[in-house]
C-alpha cells in the first residue's frame, strides 16, 4: 500500500491556487514593459524642444505642446509637396490594398477549400511552398515583371504586387477547411448561387481569419518606403513613410521628428487593438502554433 503525503498534497493544491494569479502579475509585467517604448513615443512627440534634449531624459512631459506636429507641417510649407499629400497617398493606397486583398484572398480560398477541381492541391502547395521563399530573392524578377507592365509610377504598384500573399491565403484556407462542408451543401439545396455561398457564408465565417489578414499585412503596407524609393518618379505619388525617411536630423527637426513618428506608428497600434482578438482564433483553427 502506497502512503499519501498529506502535506505534500496540501502544498501542491495551495500551488495550483496561487499559480493564475502569479502568471497574471508576471504577464502584467511583461506587457508594461512592452508597453515602455510606444508610452515613451507618444510621449515624446507633445515634448517642447527644451524637454527634448534633457539629459538624463525625462519619461513623461511637463509641458505638453502641439508645436511640434505645427513643425512638421512647416517643414514642407515651402517644398512642393506638403506632407498632408504623403498622408492622403499613404491612407487611399492602404485603404485600397486591404479590401482588395481581402476581395482576392477569400475569392481564392473558397473554391481551394470546398470545391475539388483538377490541380486543386498542387495550387495549394505551390502557396506553401511560396512561404519559404523571402521577398528579396524575388526582387530582380519582381522589378523585371512591374516595369513590364507598366505598373512603375502609379498607385497600382503598391496594390497589384502584394496581392499574392500566400500568408493570408494560407491563413483564409486552413481556416475555411474546419468549416463543416455540410453548411453549404444546405445553402445549394435551399437554392443558393455559388456567389449568395461566397458572399453569405463564407464571408462571414471568415471575419476572424479577415481580421488576422489586415493585422499582419497593415504595418507593411502603411509603413513601406522602399516602393516609392524604386518605381515612383513622380514626388507626388510618394508615401508618408518615403517622407519620414527624407527627415533630417538637427535640433529643428527633432521634434518634427518626433511628431512624424507618432502618426507613422499609432495606425498600426489601433489596428491591432483593434483587431488582435480575431488573431489567436485564426491561428488556432490554421493549425499554427
Amino acid at each position: 500500500m502506497f502512503q499519501v503525503d498529506v502535506d505534500y498534497l496540501k502544498k501542491a493544491k495551495k500551488r495550483r491556487e496561487y499559480a493564475p494569479t502569479v502568471i497574471t502579475i508576471v504577464l502584467a509585467f511583461a506587457g508594461v514593459i512592452s508597453a515602455l517604448p510606444i508610452i515613451y513615443l507618444f510621449v515624446t512627440a507633445f515634448k517642447p524642444a527644451e524637454e527634448l534634449f534633457l539629459y538624463p531624459p525625462r519619461f513623461y512631459v511637463a509641458n505638453p505642446t502641439l508645436k511640434n506636429f505645427s513643425d512638421l507641417v512647416s517643414i514642407t510649407s515651402n517644398t512642393m509637396v506638403p506632407f498632408t499629400r504623403y498622408l492622403f497617398n499613404t491612407v487611399i493606397i492602404t485603404a485600397l490594398y486591404m479590401f482588395a486583398l481581402i476581395v482576392v484572398g477569400t475569392m481564392a480560398c473558397y473554391p481551394l477549400s470546398k470545391h475539388k477541381f483538377p490541380g486543386g492541391k498542387g495550387l495549394f502547395k505551390l502557396v506553401t511552398n511560396a512561404l519559404l521563399i523571402i521577398s528579396g530573392a524575388a526582387t530582380i524578377p519582381a522589378y523585371i515583371i512591374i516595369t513590364g507592365l507598366h505598373l512603375d509610377n502609379t498607385y497600382l504598384v503598391y496594390i497589384i504586387p502584394g496581392l499574392a500573399n500566400c500568408t493570408c491565403m494560407f491563413l483564409l484556407k486552413q481556416f475555411l477547411d474546419q468549416v463543416p462542408d455540410t453548411i453549404f451543401e444546405a445553402g445549394k439545396i435551399d437554392g443558393a448561387s455559388e456567389w449568395q455561398l461566397y458572399t453569405k457564408i463564407a464571408l462571414p465565417l471568415l471575419r476572424n481569419a479577415q481580421a488576422t489578414c489586415v493585422i499582419l499585412t497593415f504595418p507593411g503596407i502603411w509603413g513601406d518606403a522602399s516602393t516609392s524609393t524604386t518605381y515612383i518618379y513622380n514626388e507626388q505619388l510618394r508615401t508618408f513613410a518615403f517622407f519620414m525617411s527624407t527627415l533630417q536630423g538637427g535640433l529643428a527637426r527633432t521634434g518634427a521628428n518626433a511628431a512624424a513618428s507618432l502618426i507613422m506608428t499609432l495606425p498600426s497600434i489601433i489596428v491591432f487593438v483593434v483587431s488582435q482578438s480575431s488573431v489567436m482564433d485564426t491561428m488556432a483553427h490554421s493549425g499554427i502554433k
